[in-house]
């Protein structure tokens, strides 16, 4: 059963990477509770561990005191996940593209590259009370997802 109005959660967690854990579980249960299947939680779950694991090391810089804010809203057709960290802020333009042959053996900086993969969409905003704002979009199924892609 596809679910036509949009679930939503929201969270706010310390910047500790255990809590990617409880983020995922509010995915996975939303994701079940609106109809997708496996297919398509695979991608929004490592799509969501990326922008988390950003989020604490880099925006928050593993600062505990520092919270990490995670909206979700599901239905049949598209998830939409925002993660908002209490950081500095950055320029993603400024990020070194990953698949640059000087950056293939980088231990680090492919996670932007990962969601761009993995998610239909991916913005990155800069609240004017601080902070990085990322929202991923993804449609929840096969067609879907090729239709949106011709437009």
């Amino acid at each position: 059963m596809v679910c036509p109005t949009p679930l939503t959660a929201s969270l706010v967690l310390s910047s500790r990477f255990e809590n990617i854990e409880v983020a995922e579980r509010v995915l996975r249960d939303l994701c079940e509770r609106a109809g997708c299947d496996e297919d398509d939680l695979r991608p929004l779950l490592s799509a969501l561990w990326e922008a988390l694991a950003n989020a604490i090391r880099h925006g928050n810089r593993r600062q505990v005191d520092r919270r990490v804010l995670v909206e979700y809203s599901v239905d049949g057709n598209a998830a939409v996940i925002t993660v908002h960290d209490q950081g500095e802020g950055f320029d993603p333009e400024a990020v070194p593209d990953p698949t640059a042959p000087e950056n293939l053996l980088r231990p680090s900086g492919r996670g932007i590259f990962f969601m761009k993969q993995l998610m239909d969409r991916v913005e990155f905003t800069s609240p004017p009370a601080g902070g990085t704002c990322v929202t991923m979009r993804r449609r929840l199924n096969a067609t879907a997802r090729s239709t949106d892609n011709e437009e």
